[in-house]
């Protein structure tokens, strides 16, 4: 039993490990955005894809262990870890829910990061493309998608240059 509970802690201390470091991806890509540094934000974002990935193995080892500990209490696999609190030992009741709540705190400041994260890369493409109807409107089509989008669509390419004679 001793074993068990420390499995599923390790795993959920993972977790709030991957959370943290995905939290951190985040705020670095939103230091960069705000400093308009392009490559930064690039590369954070192919980092971001790969913590994510983590982030999911080690999910899913945590679910694993907890539908194990359920099932050898004759509990349904896919019970939630707090509905199986009470059959933890009284003493570790306290850390598994202090995990849980930390996880769970991690999960809504990354989401917020992230959403504040894509409307800031969504403004600045906006900007960008505003930018160039200024400085050459006829190089731009303005269509819609077929869900009511609008999109944005290069004309025929002209030269640059052209040349009489």
């Amino acid at each position: 039993m001793n074993q068990e509970w420390q499995m599923i802690a390790d795993a959920l201390r993972k977790e709030v490990a991957e959370y943290g470091g995905l939290l951190n991806l985040f705020e670095e890509q939103q230091r960069c955005l705000f400093l308009r540094d392009a490559d930064s934000v690039l590369r954070l974002s192919t980092e971001i894809e790969t913590h994510v990935l983590h982030l999911h193995e080690f999910r899913r080892n945590r679910e694993a262990a907890v539908a194990a500990f359920a099932v050898e209490r004759q509990q349904p696999p896919a019970s939630t870890l707090r509905s199986l609190l009470p059959h933890f030992e009284a003493h570790v009741r306290p850390l598994i829910e202090a995990l849980i709540s930390e996880i769970n705190v991690l999960i809504h400041r990354v989401r917020r990061v992230s959403r504040h994260n894509q409307s800031l890369l969504t403004r600045s493409v906006e900007a960008q493309q505003q930018l160039l109807r200024v400085l050459r409107p006829d190089s731009f089509t303005q269509t819609y998608t077929p869900n009511g989008r609008m999109a944005m669509s290069a004309a025929r390419p002209s030269p640059a240059l052209k040349v009489a004679g």
